[in-house]
């Protein structure tokens, strides 16, 4: 997205209102609460999915999966539909659950890995420091491509790993303020390499090996809102 307008308190415009349920995922359509990210089809467990390359219009849904060189549409208001983009992606993954996963939304609840700790965090949006992955890059003398990271937002200009020690402050573009919340801790998900999908780094372990933590990137709440645009310069405000 080259801009996008950001409100006060809410995430980013269609971010992880959708997914993939596990056939015993315990979600609740008519009373969604967060639920561990395991219950979801989610790269975590699924490295496959790193192939996958997926679009989806919010306001036709339609969703369209490309996968080993097949492209599928599917209109995901119909319930048929619904069923075959599972069976796809299923098919596409290997997954090897006993039954084919459901396609789940409960708008205005967000799919956030760390909506299980507060409604607020529901909303959070992750940024990413591409200077910390530069510089992990060389102390493991290895390529990161910040795509392991899933980012909503990635920020340049700031000394490597400053923002973990940010908690607190103001990322600051134009009208936008973003409150630096917490840290973002890692999972095995950036252990996969978005390009080959393949697990061939074990970045968590890595990190914690260099650092003493697994901690890489920070999440933010909208504390004013506005619009962002690729390119826009920023302040941090202690």
């Amino acid at each position: 997205m080259q801009t996008v307008t950001l409100r006060a308190g809410d995430g980013i415009p269609g971010d992880r209102l959708f997914g993939f349920a596990r056939y015993n995922s315990g979600f609740d359509l008519q009373n969604p609460q967060p639920l561990p990210k395991e219950r979801f089809v989610v790269l975590l467990n699924e490295a496959a999915l790193a192939g996958i390359q997926t679009n989806f219009d919010i306001e036709t849904q339609v969703l369209a999966i490309k996968a080993n060189g097949k492209t599928r549409s599917f209109k995901m208001l119909a319930a048929e539909d619904r069923r075959n983009a599972s069976n796809f992606l299923s098919s596409e993954i290997g997954l090897r659950d006993p039954e084919p996963p459901n396609f789940v939304s409960s708008a205005p609840h967000r799919f956030t890995d760390v909506s299980v700790v507060s409604s607020k965090m529901m909303n959070a949006i992750s940024v990413l420091n591409l200077a910390s992955v530069e510089k992990l890059g060389e102390q493991l003398s290895a390529e990161i491509h910040p795509a392991r990271f899933r980012a909503n937002i990635e920020i340049d200009g700031l000394p490597p790993f400053s923002e973990l020690d940010a908690v607190g402050s103001v990322l600051r573009f134009g009208d936008v303020e973003l409150k630096i919340l917490s840290r973002t801790k890692r999972c095995a998900a950036t252990d996969v390499n978005p390009d080959t999908a393949e697990r061939d780094l074990r970045i968590p372990y890595l990190i914690r090996k260099l650092m003493g933590h697994t901690d890489m990137g920070v999440y933010v709440e909208v504390a004013k809102g506005g619009t962002l645009s690729v390119g826009q310069t920023g302040e941090m405000l202690s």
